[in-house]
């Protein structure tokens, strides 16, 4: 309402002026004509639907695009110090944003990476490069125990709630899958109207806090669960085990964002801060989390089970492995989600030192499922600062069969990385439940954006993979992926890691493993020795290489 005031007060201040001119003296003008001009400009910001900073901030929200106008001078200084910690090379928020608006996003002038760098990854070209294949490659998820499996794109949505994010955000996310034919995962925030009217396809997500199937004391309601789950939108079922922003703590949502229709979604008190558990009571050992994915498998009537995870002990996960070959239950998939991972709300400790980056994690993961024997029905995602192309061809080579983004499609519906999240005034209308703020955001005009950012990535990854001379995401292989480690030399992924064949640690556990192996337990997330294991958490990782 402000806003609104300020404009008409605007108008109201220009016509008296104008007044004066005809009154006094035409030296009024001076004043008159920029009044007008300002009146002008911030109703066409009030009332246009594309940029959510002029909505919200009329005529004041020019001055971020005019300092955009000098952006190559002041774009490295931004490069260096980017929000999270971490350089985003080549300004990969214009990439997204560029993508996002279906806007070509070529850059002159050739590379700006030092390739001599150690750390500077590439792939392989090939000879033999090919045109990109057409369609949408996809992975069917299911085991032999799913009965309804579901086709899974390479590049989808990843977890992000409704109560973190406004309604508009949430309908555009889900417009832009329900459009583009990839998933969308719910968070742990429960499912709501806004994830279910656009009718895009859905990977609700089970937290610790069991939101929108809890009782009363905040424990899992089976019956709750099965109603919720027979939505014909909801295509899988991820447990969320831990997260890559902040590993070892549950989620967190202030209170002042805890509005009366977020605490009916998520059955909890109305303005009151909700903090998840950092660990499920449904569940305490590895061989629980496996009698629990049968329990959600049946009570879905056979929709895919999986969980996702931060890695952080590799004996932990080595131990969910046991209990998988000890029950005879497995996951549908497993969603590994890097430590690189962003949040609106964790302390910075956990952003920043807790957890295996996604690299390291993503290969342990499918190197324990391969040396366990257990990967061919096992389907991996890949989930951590995925923003393009050469992100999903790397996570392929590394071991994934699909990724998902959560910063990127934020990016696409208006996200500017204001750092406002857990302060409910983000400027943009993303990440609020003020209405006010929240209508900023158009959601058709994101809807198209999400979708384009979408199609464009999975359209790169693919002339990637046909200029490396394959037919499929699936001939990837990780001899194909290189890493320089000194200067002038470059190793490839084969020779970087020692990779496991399948049933090795079944077999013969090489010692690099042979410690976490003999000491990890089905019945116990517990080490069955008290000594700390002191080989390294880096993944191995050997693949079978499985068909997309």
């Amino acid at each position: 309402m402000g806003r609104w005031l300020a404009i008409l007060g605007t108008w109201i201040v220009a016509g008296l002026t104008l007044l004066l001119v005809f009154a006094f003296s035409a030296w009024w003008l001076f004043l008159t004509v920029p009044l007008l001009l300002i009146a002008l400009l911030g109703t066409y910001d009030l009332f246009q639907r594309r940029h959510s900073i002029l909505r919200n901030y009329p005529v004041l929200g020019h001055f971020r695009y005019l300092l955009e106008l000098i952006r190559p001078e002041i774009q490295q200084y931004f490069i260096e110090r980017d929000t999270d910690g971490t350089p985003f090379d080549r300004d990969t928020r214009s990439v997204i944003y560029a993508r996002a608006k279906n806007v070509k996003d070529v850059d002159p002038f050739g590379t700006e990476r030092d390739v001599n760098a150690v750390g500077y990854e590439f792939v392989r070209h090939s000879m033999t490069a090919q045109p990109a294949p057409a369609g949408a490659p996809r992975v069917r998820i299911g085991g032999p125990d799913c009965t309804q499996p579901y086709d899974m794109a390479m590049y989808n949505v990843s977890a992000m709630s409704f109560g973190s994010l406004s309604a508009n955000a949430i309908l555009a996310l889900n417009g832009g899958a329900a459009r583009g034919g990839f998933a969308h995962d719910t968070g742990e925030g429960a499912l709501s109207p806004y994830h279910l009217n656009p009718g895009g396809d859905l990977i609700w997500e089970i937290g610790t806090a069991y939101f929108g199937c809890r009782t009363h004391d905040g424990r899992f309601d089976p019956e709750t669960f099965r109603e919720k789950a027979a939505h014909s939108s909801v295509k899988c079922i991820s447990i969320k085990l831990s997260q890559g922003a902040k590993p070892g703590l549950g989620g967190v949502m202030p209170g002042a964002k805890v509005s009366a229709e977020i605490a009916e979604i998520r059955g909890v008190p109305v303005g009151r801060t909700v903090v998840s558990p950092p660990s499920h009571n449904a569940f305490q050992t590895p061989a629980g989390l496996c009698r629990f994915i049968a329990e959600l498998r049946e009570l879905s009537d056979g929709k895919p089970i999986g969980f996702k995870l931060c890695v952080g002990s590799r004996s932990e996960f080595l131990g969910i492995c046991k209990a998988i070959r000890e029950t005879g239950i497995a996951p549908d998939f497993i969603i590994v989600d890097g430590s690189e991972g962003g949040t609106g709300a964790a302390p910075i400790e956990f952003e920043d030192h807790v957890g295996i980056p996604l690299t390291q994690g993503l290969m342990t993961v499918h190197n324990a499922l391969v040396g366990t024997g257990i990967r061919d029905d096992i389907y991996i995602g890949a989930s951590g600062k995925i923003t393009n192309g050469i992100d999903i061809v790397k996570r392929v080579a590394q071991g994934a069969d699909f990724t998902l983004a959560a910063r990127a499609m934020m990016m696409a519906v208006g996200c500017i990385q204001a750092q406002k999240c857990h302060t409910n005034t983000c400027p943009t209308g993303v990440a609020t439940q003020d209405p006010r703020r929240a209508r900023s955001l158009d959601v058709p005009d994101k809807t198209e954006r999400v979708y384009n950012l979408q199609r464009n990535v999975v359209d790169n990854a693919k002339q990637l993979v046909a200029s490396m001379g394959l037919s499929s995401f699936d001939d990837l292989q990780p001899s194909m992926l290189m890493r320089t480690v000194q200067a002038n030399e470059a190793r490839s992924y084969a020779e970087l890691y020692e990779w496991l064949s399948p049933g090795q640690l079944l077999e013969n556990p090489p010692e690099s493993w042979r410690f976490d192996w003999e000491h990890a337990q089905a019945d116990s997330f517990v080490l069955s020795s008290t000594r700390e294991a002191d080989t390294s958490l880096i993944a191995t990782p050997g693949r079978t290489w499985l068909a997309v």
